[in-house]
C-alpha cells in the first residue's frame, strides 16, 4: 500500500461503510483529480510543486498556457508542451482507472466520471462515460476551421519540434482549457445535473482547490447526498464528507476485491 495507508482495523471499519454506501446508492458520481494521475507516474501539474508552478526557460508556465500567449506564439507553447503533454501514451491506467471501469461494467457507475485530468487515462482504461472538465489532450482542433484531430494525429508533429497545422492553414490547439478560457459549458451543465442528483459522490485524488470545478461535488451535499473523499492531504471539504480516506491504492485494492463478490 501507499505511504498514507491506514491500519487494517481502522481501514476495514471505514471500508465496510463505504461498500454499504456503494451498494445502496442509486446514482453514484465520480470526481477525479491529479492524485489519480500521479499514481500512474504523471507529474502533478497544479500542485504545490507541480509542473505549472515551475518556470520554463525563465517564463511562467501560467503565461505559456494562457490563450493569449498561445495565439501570439504557438511555437514556444508547443516546445513547452512537447515535454509535458505529448508523451502521455508512455503512462498506463492504474488501479483507480481500472476499478472505476469495473464499477461501470457492473452497473454501479451509470452517472460517469468527471475528471480534472487531461491525460485521457480513464478513456484508455475503457470507461465509456468520461467528462473532461478541463478538456483533454486526446482531442485537438483547428483554431480557424474547427476541424477535429486526435492525439495520435498531432503528437508526432509536436515531437519533431513543429507547430501542428491544419490542412486549411490554421494552427491546431489541444482541446484543453487554457488560462483565460472558460470551462466547456456542456460538460459543466452535465456535471451540475449529475452531482445534484447523486446520492453518493466519490472524490478521488483532488485537493479541491481548482475552481470552478472543485465546487461541483459540493452540490451532492447541498441536495442531500453523501460524499466520500480519498485524497492524501486534507481538503476544505472533508468536514462535509461521510468518510475520508488518505490512500487511493488501499481503497481501490479493497474495492477491486469487493466487486468480485457481486
Amino acid at each position: 500500500m501507499g505511504e498514507f495507508a491506514e491500519s487494517t482495523k481502522l481501514f476495514d471499519e471505514k471500508f465496510e461503510r463505504l461498500w454499504s454506501l456503494i451498494l445502496s446508492a442509486k446514482n453514484i458520481a465520480v470526481f477525479t483529480g491529479a492524485g489519480v494521475s500521479t499514481m500512474s507516474g504523471i507529474p502533478d501539474f497544479r500542485g504545490k510543486h507541480g509542473v505549472y508552478n515551475s518556470p520554463w526557460k525563465g517564463m511562467a508556465v501560467e503565461e505559456i498556457i494562457s490563450i493569449g500567449f498561445f495565439r501570439r506564439d504557438p511555437d514556444i507553447f508547443y516546445k513547452w508542451a512537447e515535454e509535458v503533454w505529448y508523451h502521455l501514451e508512455e503512462y498506463s491506467p492504474n488501479i483507480v482507472h481500472l476499478v472505476l471501469k469495473k464499477m461501470e461494467d457492473k452497473g454501479l457507475l451509470s452517472t460517469g466520471v468527471f475528471t480534472q485530468n487531461i491525460d485521457f487515462l480513464h478513456e484508455r482504461a475503457g470507461s465509456r462515460r468520461v467528462y473532461n472538465l478541463h478538456g483533454s489532450a486526446l482531442e485537438s482542433y483547428c483554431t480557424s476551421c474547427r476541424r477535429r484531430y486526435r492525439y495520435d494525429d498531432v503528437a508526432p508533429t509536436v515531437r519533431l519540434g513543429k507547430v501542428p497545422m491544419c490542412s486549411c492553414g490554421g494552427v491546431i490547439k489541444p482541446d484543453i482549457v487554457f488560462y483565460g478560457e472558460s470551462l466547456p459549458s456542456d460538460v459543466l451543465d452535465m456535471a451540475d445535473s449529475a452531482f445534484r442528483k447523486a446520492d453518493l459522490t466519490l472524490i478521488l485524488g483532488s485537493s479541491l482547490t481548482v475552481y470552478p470545478a472543485a465546487s461541483l461535488p459540493r452540490l451532492t451535499n447541498y441536495y442531500g447526498g453523501k460524499t466520500v473523499i480519498v485524497n492524501a492531504q486534507p481538503t476544505d471539504q472533508d468536514e462535509f464528507a461521510e468518510i475520508c480516506f488518505r490512500d487511493l491504492e488501499q481503497v481501490f485494492s479493497a474495492l477491486d476485491r469487493a466487486l468480485d463478490t457481486i
